[in-house]
């Protein structure tokens, strides 16, 4: 008989229950397996539909599952410490003799026709138009990497491959993650479904990107780099920058975490939590800013400035605001100005101010004038195939961005969004 049994190493409740369900198909007649069998459909058709996956179904999910498992083993393979560690990967080995035979389908005779369906290959209504970047891309190349193994030595070092290059767990599939407490704890919630942005698609700006690419290119490659703040305009692109990022550095080890403003509360226990991993973590802080009445900029200072307990190599904050100086000002941080030959700012004002000057690279995005506007209309109406050009198109985009909040990137990309109808 075929032993499903995995080592404590790989070992996990969602496993453990596929694992009892394929163990009690040995006891059942043949109605009962086909219902059995229909269960495990149902299931595997579910995780195809989240991550857009078609082909061997049952072969994608035993992927899946070694990508996702945090272990001792899958941990050392990410730090790149596996090969130093000979007793741990004699441990592992084992069980990852055990997830080959089930990529092989070695089961025993009986096993054949209840595995017959969930083994043959599935095709998904939705397509397989999988970027190269998506979890599902991860999912299904890793997958046909490990169907392909020759034999158990190929097979063992296509998965330390894999955890050394991606990592393991939600890390290695997710680009980007976003901090949530909706359960009264911090929780880094993958971001599966991402625009697949690049850093092409945002016409103009082309000093301001080549600068934050430089700086994010020295991150990545383990050399200095700073913290950034994006201000300027709205609709200017400044956080379409930054996500653009997610796609040119994901294979090099870069993540995102997204904290939205209720969420930055958890800020050191999100740096606590991915100090642990062998990545680069962007934390990203979009529509910064505070109002007079709040002090919670100070904590932040703290950590832009480098304090022991929180600044980590691995570890970049990128904000976007629409404020220079983030920190809302009023006259009376004024009041107390003395006049000595010069103007000398209150304390007030100069704390408040210093906030901005943590940010190593400062990176200024302006509204485009008429002309640029007008570029930026007729680039995205050509990559769009819009019918509409020359001089029609330039006084539809006049007259749009009249009535919808001035001249922008964004106000023209929701102009060509509105002809493409």
């Amino acid at each position: 008989m075929q032993n499903f049994d995995l080592n404590f190493l790989f070992y996990s409740e969602e496993y453990e229950e596929w694992k009892q369900t394929l163990d009690a198909l040995r006891e059942l007649d043949e109605d009962r397996i086909g219902r059995a069998c229909a269960w495990l459909i149902r299931r595997l058709v579910a995780f195809a539909s989240e991550y857009g996956l078609e082909g061997n179904l049952w072969q994608h999910w035993l992927a899946y599952i070694l990508i996702m498992h945090e272990n001792p083993f899958t941990l050392a393979c990410e730090r790149m410490e596996i090969s130093a560690d000979a007793a741990l990967a004699e441990m592992a080995k084992p069980d990852l003799r055990r997830f080959r035979e089930l990529f092989r389908g070695s089961f025993d005779d009986e096993m054949v026709m209840a595995i017959t369906n969930y083994q043959s290959p599935y095709v998904n209504s939705s397509g397989s138009g999988l970027i190269e970047v998506s979890p599902g891309f991860r999912i299904r190349s890793f997958s046909e990497k490990l169907a392909a193994a020759e034999d158990n030595e190929v097979f063992f070092k296509a998965v330390t491959g894999e955890y050394a290059q991606y990592g393991c767990g939600a890390f290695a599939l997710c680009r980007a993650f976003r901090v949530s407490g909706d359960s009264g704890e911090m929780q880094l919630v993958p971001i599966a479904e991402n625009s697949d942005v690049t850093m092409d698609d945002l016409i103009g700006y082309e000093s301001q990107k080549e600068t934050l690419k430089a700086n994010t290119e020295a991150f990545v490659s383990g050399l200095h780099a700073n913290n950034v703040l994006l201000y300027g305009d709205s609709g200017t692109g400044k956080s379409t920058s930054i996500h653009a990022l997610m796609h040119d550095y994901f294979h090099r080890g870069m993540r995102l975490v997204e904290i939205s403003k209720p969420a930055r509360k958890f800020m050191p226990q999100v740096l606590s939590e991915v100090k642990k991993r062998n990545y680069r973590f962007i934390i990203f802080l979009d529509d910064l800013s505070f109002e007079e009445n709040e002090s919670d900029y100070k904590e932040l200072k703290a950590m832009l400035e480098g304090a022991l307990e929180t600044r980590e190599d691995r570890v970049l904050i990128y904000a976007t605001s629409n404020r220079r100086h983030l920190i809302r000002e009023t006259w009376k941080d004024r009041s107390d100005m003395e006049y000595e030959n010069d103007i000398h700012r209150s304390d007030t004002m100069e704390e408040k101010l210093s906030l901005a000057s943590r940010f190593g690279v400062a990176i200024y995005y302006a509204k485009p004038d008429p002309q640029e506007y007008l570029h930026i209309v007729r680039e995205l109406a050509e990559r769009n195939g819009i019918s509409l050009e020359g001089a029609d198109l330039d006084d539809a985009a006049r007259k749009w961005e009249l009535r919808h909040g001035g001249m922008s990137g964004r106000t023209a990309s929701q102009l060509i969004t509105w002809l493409k109808k």
